[in-house]
């Protein structure tokens, strides 16, 4: 029979170090894999990997469909491993199965906790199930990183230190404005009051948008818009850098527009590919002007997609009021400098 004193006192010991009755210490950092770790996966699944990342809307989808032009490569779309919640590490978040996964007693941990080999076998099977069945040699992911920015990169490396990652960029503003159009029609679960009644005034009469007085913005968007890029661009290619070195590449989404045969064969020879096969140059020129989203788009809100062009440079020009200019200006201006769109 339990001790009615030896528990309270054991629950008051609880609370004190855990914050209230019950709950659990969170789990231990996740452990990067190490250099053995990284050349056993290597054995169970060999195929080279990579990872496509980049702000919304800009470019990685056109990217990811120009890549699988090369018939050894395969990029598929979205598992967002690293760079929307839930992640990779979800899978072994919990503190219970951190604990067994490092339990001393658990002798196939080699005395480690065996999360990060955890995570890679399942991230690798996914990669390479389809691969596999498409009689593909090289496999990655696309998986825009607005939203975690450089920790992607982070979290990425952790368990893939081994791959390669591809950044492209986009002039910011073109990318706020693209955004800006696909949650008129996309994602209106997220408009403001304010927001729609921009959107109204905008499906009355898109053409009384191409003035310097009147914005498709609220004030507290377009400053969240620059920030937002602004950010995920100078956290991004300065992880890639430190982290992969030879193993990052950063293009431009203008450049892939304006010479999409030079910067596709850039990015196969990155990735190990043959760029001496035939007939990958005519490809690329026949598929660059295929745009699905923008046929999505039409067919699904028309009037308000037919006012802009899709994927192309510049239409920020058309439709930024003063305003939007000088914010974006005051809080991305040294970044839009540094990737020479100012």
């Amino acid at each position: 029979m339990s001790n009615p004193l030896f528990t309270r006192l054991a629950l008051t010991l609880s609370v004190l170090r855990h914050g209230k009755r019950g709950a659990r210490p969170p789990r231990s950092p996740i452990p990067p894999l190490t250099p053995e770790e990284v050349a056993e996966a290597q054995s169970f699944f060999p195929l080279p990997k990579f990872f496509i990342f980049g702000h919304a809307r800009s470019g990685t989808t056109l990217l990811m469909r120009l890549t699988n032009l090369h018939p050894d490569v395969l990029c598929n779309r979205q598992a967002h491993f690293f760079t929307r919640r839930p992640t990779l590490e979800a899978l072994v978040a919990d503190p219970d199965v951190a604990d067994w996964l490092s339990r001393g007693s658990f002798r196939w941990n080699r005395g480690r906790d065996l999360s990060p080999v955890v995570l890679r076998a399942a991230a690798d099977f996914i990669l390479e199930r389809d691969a596999r069945r498409g009689g593909k040699t090289i496999v990655g992911d696309k998986s825009p990183n607005s939203l975690f920015n450089g920790e992607a990169v982070k979290l990425m490396h952790n368990i893939y230190p081994d791959a390669k990652l591809i950044f492209i960029v986009r002039d910011g503003r073109d990318a706020a404005l693209s955004h800006r159009f696909q949650s008129f029609i996309d994602t209106t679960q997220h408009l403001t009051k304010a927001d729609w009644r921009i959107r109204a005034e905008f499906e009355r009469d898109p053409q009384g948008f191409r003035t310097p007085e009147k914005s498709l913005f609220t004030e507290k968007g377009i400053r969240e818009a620059a920030q937002g890029w602004a950010a995920n661009v100078t956290e991004t290619h300065a992880l890639g850098q430190e982290l992969y070195a030879d193993h990052y590449l950063s293009l431009k989404f203008e450049d892939l527009l304006a010479q999409p045969v030079e910067e596709m064969l850039r990015v196969w020879h990155f990735l190990g590919a043959d760029t001496a096969l035939p007939a990958l140059a005519q490809s690329v020129l026949d598929a660059q002007n295929l745009n699905r989203d923008a046929n999505w788009q039409e067919a699904k809100a028309g009037d308000i997609a037919n006012a802009i062009q899709k994927g192309q440079e510049g239409s920020w020009q058309e439709y930024f009021s003063e305003r939007d200019m000088q914010v974006f200006a005051e809080i991305a201006g040294k970044t839009l400098k540094e990737w020479d769109y100012a």
